[in-house]
């Protein structure tokens, strides 16, 4: 993205126009670059969303307080500095610290800074004026205490303007128009504003449900406000400003421990990696629901034994001071440690407001460590759960377990439910499918559908790669015919897009909110493997509800649960004794070390093995772990795998780390395919991968890393049956979507391919296709039935059908001798409708029965419609013998001949 090879693109594809408005800060900087130089002149191309005259009145410092001037908007007192000698001549103009230094043209207001002395001005100054495209700051007077909030504004050419939201911030950093407002007496100042989408637009289209993004680019061409329907109501215009009946809490997650050494301090520049998003009715809820959805190791914001309960005040009230990512566990701890609302307030400017519903929730806890669980009532259970408390929060707090907590609270019938996110405050019925906690609108049905878990906020090591994978695992799966339901709580990522999926719900991905989940949609299947580790850690404890209460989907075709490899097998790739005893079960190597649930066994396997060794971080004894030696100057390899649940496995890509070994996954430069591997270990990779796919019964995807040695020694590093982030790049390197592959394997789709059968009348149609597909319809004979319980109301009209067109009926699986197994092996069975169950019964007998049917090629039907269909097809049969008709005769009939009669094809 740099204007010299974007000039070949424009060159070689002539665009009309350039749209720079929804590529964020760089794309901005990229369209002002090539207007300068005059490449859109010369290839006739119109800048669109913005002219290049407003993106530097908005970028350029000076021009834009120029600009704020002239219509009577105050901004703080400042000056714009282009050289570090007229950045002091400011700072003494304004005469007082802190001072605020704002590069003009840079990414997530980069090099920008809050100075609070001489060395920190200089410093900060120095790097934003190399930073800028223009080599200007603005330096300006610190707001530190104000209030801050943003207005995410639409605007056509016809000057009609829309307010999407407003977004006030709970930390007044003193930090998409912002400003500033003076708690003290209501005074307003303008910061800053972007003429472009932002971070705080997806966000607002999220919590809206008003696609900023989409209209916008609507409006770039010349539509007007009035002229594009509201995508959610489908009555309404874009023109009707969103009216939310709720409120919506976004947290952004920091990553300060992955830079040792780095101060956890917030300022002016962007820091966060990513951030969760939540809804509720409240702000106490959505900010509680906002907060586990982090997956920072919180289930809410009070009710945990935090680290900051055991500082000294000194500590905690610096903490308070200083604007940080854990500033608001900082207050949590000083509330429940006795601060008033008042201290906190003076030490850490946060508004009293916000200051009032927290501690109103520590007060609510305090009611809950009061009593025991069985005294609450379906009342105060109601009025806790409205506050946006978890049930392991409560189960803190009463000293119970979550599944006890759960147990109650569904015992009192107290159950979440979900409204719609509308854009209109329930003032019109809305179409979308968007939800949210409490008042429930969820609108479920009874089709084949899917709960997707994605892959919660962007972190190190867990980003858009997975949200890749969930998103096009739904779009296969609504195309192979499911309704697929998507839950997550990151406003970052399409998945959470309310057109990715037929339903979205915006939830915190733990074990409660997914059982929630679950028990109101009751889908078919459940995909965990494509979120990264946020769903994998779901598993076992989803998979161990299913086995208790075995929950039946809503479609009727058995129980619900999860698609794919199985939990136990991501548990054994995961845990570490059982890991290496597969490997060493199939003679698979790895590198020399040993497993440690203790620092003392650490020490042992270190003084056996030598440094330099690889390890976890922390040693948990409930989860062992490797400790390996490192191999020196080896060369790495991941490789992305697919299986089905046949055993069938495909090696998708083998790509080869250019730096050596030791580099993490996500930090690796690779080249696919390989360059410098010969073939024998190439043949040994793919022969072990092959063999640990088939071992953990993987149906799915799979990602091993492997190691090989200066000598040709190849080690198995790691194996995780899961998607990998590798994924998305190896697809688009081979040209082979295995996302896409991996949801229709994971659904068992059994079909591979498709036949069809045409006449003019539809049960002939029908019949066709069945003989096609290599299925004879028999046309006497016995039928059997067995019917599970969701269907055997239809058990009567089935076998009345069958027996009308004079078959006989075999109704259930006798014990003893002859059942049905031997008549199927006495040519006495010609037919068999069965609707399976999927219990443990079904699992055994069943199985085997239909397994003989397929060895004695007796055609059977698993669908009521099927069979149905299937008696009439017999019926036509009986009739009159089929004829063949070549296709070109349907389109091609005289009119005379077939009056009132239209050609039917039926695929099957």
């Amino acid at each position: 993205m740099v204007p010299e090879l974007v000039e070949q693109v424009i060159e070689k594809e002539r665009p009309d126009a350039l749209l720079p408005t929804m590529g964020g800060q760089t794309v901005l900087n990229l369209a002002v670059a090539l207007a300068e130089s005059v490449v859109l002149e010369k290839y006739n191309v119109e800048l669109i969303g913005a002219k290049l005259e407003a993106i530097k009145k908005a970028e350029d410092r000076d021009l834009f307080k120029q600009a704020m001037k002239k219509i009577g908007i105050k901004t703080p007192p400042s000056g714009i500095g282009t050289t570090l000698e007229e950045c002091f001549e400011i700072a003494n103009c304004i005469g007082e610290s802190p001072l605020i230094i704002r590069p003009a043209f840079t990414l997530g207001a980069g090099r920008s800074g809050i100075a609070y002395n001489r060395e920190e001005f200089e410093s900060i100054c120095k790097s934003g004026l190399a930073a800028s495209v223009t080599s200007q700051v603005l330096v300006e007077k610190s707001l530190l205490g104000w209030k801050e909030y943003e207005l995410e504004v639409i605007q056509d050419l016809a000057d009609n303007v829309v307010i999407i939201c407003s977004i006030e911030n709970i930390d007044p950093m003193g930090s998409n128009a912002q400003f500033a407002v003076n708690p003290k007496d209501g005074e307003v100042m303008v910061i800053e504003m972007n003429p472009r989408v932002s971070r705080s637009s997806a966000l607002a289209s999220k919590a809206t449900g008003f696609p900023i993004p989409k209209m916008a680019a609507k409006l770039s061409v010349g539509y007007i406000l009035d002229q594009i329907p509201n995508d959610i109501t489908k009555k309404t215009p874009a023109s009707f400003e969103p009216l939310i009946d709720y409120v919506v809490t976004k947290i952004p997650r920091s990553a300060f421990e992955k830079f040792p050494g780095s101060q956890a301090i917030l300022k002016t520049q962007m820091k966060s990696v990513g951030e969760s998003m939540a809804i509720g009715r409240t702000f106490q809820e959505s900010f509680q629901r906002a907060l586990r959805s982090l997956e920072c190791g919180y289930s809410g914001w009070d009710c945990a034994q935090i680290k900051e309960l055991n500082w000294d005040w000194e500590e905690l009230k610096y903490s308070l001071r200083i604007p940080n990512p854990d500033r608001i566990h900082a207050i949590y701890a000083a509330m429940k440690r006795g601060m008033k609302v008042d201290e906190v307030h003076e030490l850490s400017f946060v508004d009293k407001w916000f200051l009032t519903q927290l501690k109103e929730l520590v007060d609510v806890e305090q009611f809950l460590l009061s009593g025991t669980l069985s005294q609450l009532t379906k009342t105060e259970f109601y009025e806790v759960k409205k506050r946006g408390f978890s049930d392991k929060q409560i189960a803190f707090a009463t000293k119970t377990t979550e599944k006890e907590v759960r147990s109650k609270r569904l015992s009192l019938g107290v159950k979440p439910a979900y409204k719609r996110v509308d854009t209109c405050a329930a003032e019109f019925e809305a179409n979308t499918p968007y939800s949210y906690d409490y008042e429930c609108e969820a609108d479920t049905t009874d089709k084949k559908k899917v709960l997707i878990l994605g892959g919660g906020p962007n972190r190190i090591g867990q980003g858009i790669e997975f949200n890749y994978c969930c998103c096009h695992t739904s779009f296969a799966l609504q195309k192979a015919g499911y309704e697929t339901i998507m839950m997550n709580s990151n406003p970052e990522t399409v998945s959470t897009d309310y057109d990715t999926s037929d339903r979205l719900y915006f939830e915190p991905l733990t074990v409660e909110d997914v059982l929630n989940n679950i028990d109101l949609e009751r889908p078919d299947g459940i995909i965990v493997k494509f979120g990264g580790q946020t769903p994998l850690k779901l598993a076992l404890p989803i998979q161990g509800y299913l086995d208790e209460h075995k929950p039946m989907a809503a479609s009727g075709s058995g129980y619900v649960r999860i698609w794919g490899t199985s939990p136990d097998s991501i548990d054994a790739a995961e845990d570490r004794e059982r890991f290496n005893a597969i490997l060493n079960e199939l003679e698979i190597e790895q590198p020399k070390g040993g497993i440690a649930k203790s620092k003392a066994d650490a020490l042992a396997i270190v003084s056996g093995i030598g440094y330099p060794v690889v390890n976890a971080v922390e040693v948990d004894p409930e989860r062992p772990v490797l400790i390996d030696r490192y191999l020196s100057d080896a060369i790495e390899i991941d490789v992305d795998s697919l299986s089905d649940s046949h055993g069938n496995v495909v090696i998708g890509g083998i790509m080869e780390h250019i730096e050596q070994a030791g580099i993490h996954s996500g930090d690796f430069a690779c080249s696919l395919p390989t360059k410098t591997v010969p073939a024998s270990c190439l043949d040994k990779i793919r022969l072990w991968t092959t063999k640990l796919a088939r071992r953990l019964e993987v149906c799915g995807l799979m990602n091993c890393q492997y190691a090989i040695t200066a000598s040709g020694d190849v080690y198995l590093l790691e194996a995780n049956p899961r998607a990998s982030r590798t994924v998305p790049f190896v697809s688009k390197a081979i040209g082979h979507p295995l996302a896409k592959y991996a949801a229709l394997v994971m659904s068992e789709m059994r079909s591979t391919g498709e036949v069809m059968g045409i006449d003019f009348e539809l049960s002939v149609a029908f019949a066709k296709a069945q003989i096609a597909a290599g299925q004879k319809l028999p046309l006497s004979g016995s039928v059997f039935l067995s019917m599970n319980d969701l269907t055997k109301q239809h058990l009567a009209m089935l076998a009345k059908a069958f027996l009308d067109q004079g078959f006989r009926i075999v109704l259930k699986l006798h014990e003893g001798q002859p059942h049905a197994g031997d008549m199927i092996a006495n040519g006495q069975i010609q037919l068999m409708v069965i609707t399976s169950s999927g219990d443990v019964l079904d699992q055994d007998d069943g199985d085997q029965l239909r397994r003989m049917a397929l060895a004695y090629k007796v055609l059977i039907i698993t669908t009521v419609a099927g069979a149905l269909a299937s008696v009439d097809a017999i019926k036509s049969m009986k009739k009159s013998p089929i004829k063949m008709i070549t296709l070109q005769d349907f389109f091609d009939v005289p009119k005379e001949s077939h009056k009132n009669l239209q050609p039917v094809a039926s695929s099957v």
